[in-house]
């Protein structure tokens, strides 16, 4: 698994942004969802959902 996050960004609207993980080179985790205005919150969001996810699979 990936302790990567990755952010994917839609260009319209108010910024929406995705983010997420891969497990096994395949399978793309979502993470969490939001728009520029909740950028920080989300990011903070997705790392502790990472890590608990990561802990969860040792």
């Amino acid at each position: 698994m990936s302790n990567e996050i990755f952010e994917l960004r839609f260009n319209f609207g108010s910024g929406y942004r995705i983010y997420f993980t891969e497990a096994n080179d395949i399978i793309v985790i979502l993470l969490c969802a939001g728009d520029k205005s909740t950028q920080v919150e989300d990011i903070k969001k997705a790392k502790k959902y990472l890590q608990d996810l990561v802990e969860r699979n040792k």
